[in-house]
């Protein structure tokens, strides 16, 4: 198989880009070849390694080249393996004749050596016998850079990727060569799009050809991830300068004026570093030189006690200047007629203006979709806050819309399904059983609390609103004590499973936490439940007839004091299973009811009371609009809710009655 292969001469100073490319070249036929060719006719690995004994055994950065060049001349089986044992310092030398070896460990501190040819074991030794090759940095980067190209025409695709992962992370001009011999081999179009967006990085940035960077810079238009952003970004560098007249062919990115692209100040600074100015005494050295001049407590005729204030102190220098004592001031006249000889510009680090226009173009491109993903990872934080604002205020829509009830206390249901979620956790400790168990029972718990206080309490103020309002707030803080009393003030965890944890990744700009997604999936199916149960079902009828006209229901058989402890019993129950959703993103503690309690009501009045999809409005209305106003100050998220309110206020001053304006009794009034 040698004959097949142009053969080279070992030289110890081989191009490591030569050779890499050799060994691309190499890799790709050998891939094509028979194997039983291959396993015929190729040279024993170890028989390679000793033509080049004293190198392996001793290797530095000059003779790693030579190295190479014998094992792709000998076609080794195993050469990958080699390569890779060599650079972790697991191949041996044996004193005794030179031989090489990887080794295990045996009992009494001895070591089996095993054949790098066959991989048997062929003897046990003492340590002592051997000598363990230790490569230094330098030698294991030039042993990587080779065993990456052979990786990348490597028959498994898993060992293909990891090899255009490690370009990636440390991309280098010698890298070019090799890539693009691989690509050319290359037959799975996953790999391939890999490689060719590689290729696109590389050569943006290395290569020596205009034509060949503007097509890579191209190609990198509209690619928002962090890899391309670089590459952009470092062909766009630039270095401040300032000349008399700009060189001839320097390609510039901008003229700075003094006074507006730069201070007056900063470019006499840059004159007097330069030598090119006398220098400006600041406020220290005016303070020093006062200072080393006081004759008889007084400093240029000034007394000292009077040298309080900056214009004085400049009076009594311009004293000591006129006598020849001191450097003259600078004024601002003088600093205007230096800056003035000379032109202060940003120059491209990149010569080319060619490249520079076409990455700035690229960039701009890029720069655009970076805004477009920026708005949708808005929206989606927007959203994800809108199911949660969904699910904590649809059970107080259900209530408040049907029986007129402002229930104070619906922040506390919240809480009770959170820490029945947490006492759920402390029995189970399967986050997923919990969590599946958790969601029906905190709804049971919370759904019989909701109808004892609806028999014990809110029956018999339906009347009378104010006191409503004052009782349930009462009880509100009755079961903040009790919670308080039973769990303590610590916030207790309730943990998400492993399958909610992280994020979803969408690109380098966007990703939502998997948790938050499951929220979303939750909000959504209890909007299609309540839809069913509204629409499809009897007691679905029988409330909305007790929403439009609780009399005329009546007269037709219905009975709205049993729809009334149903319904507020429902609407508690969705307020527990809301707290567990909460609680799996939020502190469960005694008053993380009272931090929902405001926003659940402003969802509820916007969107229109008593309505599913008004509540599904408001939600969504309060959400994008808190997640935008906290992008424009994102550092104060209390500015943001303050003036989220008045525009509520403002808003219903408009559309008193909601988004979704609700007939019948909740309407009327």
């Amino acid at each position: 198989m040698l004959s097949m292969h142009p053969t080279f001469p070992i030289e110890r100073s081989l191009p490591m880009s030569r050779l890499l490319l050799l060994i691309a070249m190499f890799a790709a036929f050998t891939m094509t070849a028979p194997l039983q060719a291959q396993d015929a006719s190729s040279t024993p690995l170890q028989d390679a390694l000793q033509s080049v004994q004293a190198d392996v055994a001793s290797p530095s950065r000059s003779t790693v080249p030579q190295v190479l060049a014998a094992l792709l001349q000998a076609d080794a089986p195993g050469t990958v393996d080699f390569l890779r044992a060599w650079g972790d310092r697991a191949v041996y030398v044996r004193d005794a004749d030179g031989l090489f070896f990887y080794a295990q460990d045996a009992p009494d501190r001895m070591l089996t050596l095993i054949d790098i040819d066959s991989g048997a074991s062929v003897a046990t030794t003492s340590s002592r016998d051997l000598s363990q090759i230790r490569p230094n940095a330098g030698v294991r980067r030039e042993i990587n850079a080779a065993l990456v190209s052979f990786e990348l025409t490597h028959p498994d695709p898993a060992r293909r990727i990891a090899a255009l992962e490690t370009i990636a992370r440390s991309p280098d001009a010698d890298q070019i060569i090799p890539l693009t011999a691989a690509r050319d081999a290359e037959t799975d179009t996953r790999i391939i799009g890999r490689m060719d967006r590689l290729l696109d990085l590389l050569n943006a940035r290395f290569a020596t050809d205009t034509a060949t960077r503007i097509d890579a810079i191209e190609g990198l238009r509209g690619d928002i991830n962090t890899e391309a952003r670089r590459v952009l970004n470092q062909t766009l560098q630039t270095r401040a300068e300032f000349a008399s007249e700009i060189p001839a062919g320097t390609n510039v990115a901008r003229i700075r004026t003094p006074g507006e692209d730069i201070s007056l100040v900063d470019a006499y600074a840059t004159l007097s570093d330069a030598g090119l100015a006398p220098p400006r005494p600041g406020r220290n050295a005016i303070r020093d030189a006062l200072r080393a001049n006081v004759v008889d407590g007084e400093v240029g005729g000034v007394p000292v006690h009077l040298l309080t204030t900056d214009e004085r102190r400049r009076e009594a220098y311009r004293a000591l200047q006129e006598a020849g004592i001191v450097a003259p001031l600078v004024t601002e006249a003088d600093m205007r007629a230096a800056v003035a000889e000379y032109v202060f510009f940003d120059a491209y680090l990149e010569a080319d203006p060619v490249v520079t226009d076409a990455a700035r173009d690229s960039l701009d491109s890029t720069r655009t979709a970076i805004s477009f993903w920026q708005f949708a990872s808005l929206s989606l934080d927007a959203l994800s806050l809108a199911s949660i604002f969904f699910l904590a205020a649809i059970g107080l829509a259900i209530t408040f819309g049907v029986m007129r009830v402002i229930n104070m206390a619906h922040g506390e249901f919240i809480m009770m399904g959170a820490y029945t979620g947490y006492v759920v956790q402390t029995v189970i400790p399967n986050y997923t059983t919990s969590l599946v168990i958790a969601l029906p029972l905190a709804f049971a718990v919370t759904f019989a609390a909701g109808v004892v206080m609806e028999r014990l309490v809110i029956r018999h103020l339906y009347t009378r609103p104010l006191e409503t309002l004052l009782a349930t707030f009462g009880i509100s803080i009755a079961l903040q004590q009790l919670a308080k009393n039973i769990f303590g003030t610590q916030a207790r965890p309730l943990t998400a499973p492993d399958w909610l944890a992280g994020a979803i990744q969408v690109n380098d700009v966007v990703s939502v936490a998997s948790i938050r997604v499951a929220i979303f999936v939750m909000a959504l199916g209890f909007l299609l439940m309540l839809l069913y149960i509204l629409n499809r079902t009897r007691l679905g009828l029988e409330v909305r007839a007790v929403t439009q006209n609780p009399g005329m229901a009546a007269s037709m058989g219905i009975n709205p004091d049993r729809i009334n402890m149903l319904t507020f019993g429902l609407g508690s129950g969705i307020a527990g299973v809301a707290g567990v959703a909460i609680g799996l993103v939020a502190q469960v503690t005694s008053e993380m009811g009272a931090n929902y309690i405001v926003q659940s009501f402003m969802t509820v009045v916007v969107g229109g009371v008593g309505s599913v999809f008004g509540t599904l409005a408001g939600a969504t209305l309060i959400g994008f609009l808190q997640k935008g106003i906290e992008w424009f100050n994102p550092a104060n998220t209390l500015a943001a809710q303050t003036f989220m309110v008045l525009f509520i206020i403002l808003f219903i001053q408009f559309r008193p009655k909601g988004i979704v304006a609700l007939k019948g009794r909740a309407a009327g009034d």
